[in-house]
């Protein structure tokens, strides 16, 4: 995020436009320029019809297009190699605890620079590109709707642009297709090209292997909110450039987690890993169910509070279908295959999921209903059966092989601050004063498994410890968001980006509302 940021400063855009495109709070914005300004606050001393001009100096560009892996390599002290092949595998694990289905190819970037020089010298010859003692980069001046995606508004840029941190650039938007080596060094990975040896640009890569694997145009283009202003602005001019026309017609861009409440237990790095929700007693499918109960293009706000939630969503979900199906299915169903065994009130469900998958992945939705299903006393065992394997093969959060007592945690680190329990305390007398039961019910039973019995007596509720407790920093949580699944997020400082894909099912009616 940080980097897009820079980007964006290099050209000169205001840190009101940085926030507003990246989505993140002003704030942040105006502390991620000082930090790229030279000389910080004073740097900023010169006005213009746009505002203070970030002047960024030499070294700092230099670190704004450092390689990461190369990064990486300097303050770890490994080979780039070993760093790449550690990360891909903790990754690939990861992908596999969350029942993410692998791809069916995985392309490295350093097996494609031939293909990658290739589709530059093809943007040269139609002129496209022009080269500089820093590098090969493509003229965005050239391509009439350049920032489409984004709705960039170029006049203003182009007005603003008073520094070029990179001389000789035509545009302040024109962007590297091929990065020269510095004169005096060697990178720790570089290859030889037309224009010397280097390494790609950041865009370069994503077009050449998408459309190698995918075919030249393709339908449906996924990504980050965060690379809409920057990344895939310029893998489409440089792809509809290659192409000579349109490239993809569908953009969907998934909105980021918002960890301002995750205070314990992140990993070095300021982000919180999968494996650090897992130090604290939660399975991966528990935060899986999390992510689902939250539209993909809504912020989500990451609270432990709200991840309990999950767990107890999660765990009355198994109780109800455990109670009444048996643990025998072999695997989940497709849309067809659920069809032909369903029939009345179970397949009326099943065209309800069908429905909430098919209008823009509506997972929240499909959550909602697959409640219902597991409350309905008139589906019978066999149908219910045959619903949740297919609710299964969409959501695939353990409906057929998990227990509830699979992702029951450890509850010592899961202890609340005193004010969250006087919080949670007060959310159930309001819900028992008004009569709605299950909630008060569901807030007790976190609250038992945080390590806490609540017992009603006249006087009041009475807490009683049930497991030893320790000392530790307990989380914080939204004191406005409920014991739930239903979250809203705002632009706080620290964000992450969110890639979850739902497993295949065939069939599905799936719409999305095509870009201007």
């Amino acid at each position: 995020m940080r980097l897009q940021a820079a980007h964006l400063f290099e050209q000169d855009v205001s840190p009101v436009q940085v926030a507003h495109r990246l989505r993140v709070s002003t704030k942040s914005a105006y502390q991620w320029r000082r930090r790229w300004c030279a000389g910080g606050e004073a740097a900023l001393a010169s006005k213009g019809p746009g505002g203070a001009v970030c002047r960024l100096s030499a070294g700092q560009v230099a670190r704004l297009r450092e390689d990461k892996l190369e990064l990486a390599s300097r303050q770890e002290g490994r080979s780039v190699w070993d760093i790449a092949s550690h990360y891909t595998h903790v990754f690939l694990d990861d992908l596999d605890k969350l029942r993410i289905r692998p791809a069916t190819v995985w392309a490295k970037a350093t097996d494609h620079i031939e293909e990658m020089i290739e589709f530059a010298r093809a943007l040269e010859e139609k002129g496209y590109a022009y080269e500089l003692e820093s590098g090969f980069y493509f003229d965005t001046a050239k391509v009439p709707d350049y920032g489409k995606l984004a709705l960039l508004d170029l006049e203003g840029l182009r007005e603003g642009a008073r520094v070029a941190p990179t001389p000789g650039k035509r545009n302040a938007t024109d962007f590297a297709l091929w990065r020269a080596s510095p004169k005096d060094a060697t990178r720790l990975m570089e290859w030889d090209s037309p224009w010397g040896p280097g390494a790609p640009g950041w865009h370069l890569e994503c077009s050449v292997m998408s459309m190698k694997y995918l075919g030249e145009r393709f339908d449906v283009h996924t990504g980050g909110v965060d690379h809409i202003p920057v990344h895939h602005t310029n893998e489409i001019a440089q792809s509809e450039a290659y192409l000579g026309g349109p490239w993809v017609p569908f953009w969907l861009h998934n909105e980021v987690i918002n960890l301002r409440q995750a205070k314990m237990s992140k990993s070095k790095g300021g982000t919180l890993l999968l494996s650090d929700l897992g130090q604290q007693g939660f399975h991966p499918l528990t935060y899986r169910l999390f992510l689902l109960g939250s539209h993909y293009r809504n912020q989500t706000e990451f609270t432990w509070r709200g991840l309990e939630g999950a767990r107890v969503a999660q765990r009355r979900l198994l109780e109800r279908l455990g109670e009444r199906v048996a643990r025998d299915a072999d695997h989940p169903l497709t849309y067809e295959e659920a069809a032909a065994r369903l029939e009345g009130p179970g397949r009326s469900y099943l065209e309800r999921l069908d429905e909430a998958i098919s209008t823009d992945l509506n997972t929240a939705q499909a959550l909602a209903v697959l409640t219902r299903v597991s409350r309905d006393d008139e589906i019978g065992r066999d149908a219910l059966g045959v619903l949740g394997a297919a609710f299964e093969a969409v959501l695939a959060f353990g409906l057929l092989d998990l227990e509830p007592k699979d992702i029951e945690p450890p509850a010592r680190k899961l202890l609340l601050a005193p004010d969250e329990i006087d919080q949670l305390l007060g959310e159930r007398e309001d819900a028992r004063r008004r009569g709605d039961f299950a909630v008060a019910d569901e807030i007790r039973d976190m609250l038992e498994r945080l390590g806490i019995e609540v017992r009603d007596t006249p006087e009041g509720a009475v807490l009683i410890a049930i497991r030893p407790s320790r000392k530790h920093r307990p989380p914080t949580s939204d004191s406005a968001a409920p014991p739930g699944l239903d979250r809203r997020a705002s632009h706080e400082d620290q964000i992450v980006n969110l890639g979850l894909m739902a497993t295949d099912f065939p069939q599905y009616r799936l719409s999305f509302d095509r870009p201007e």
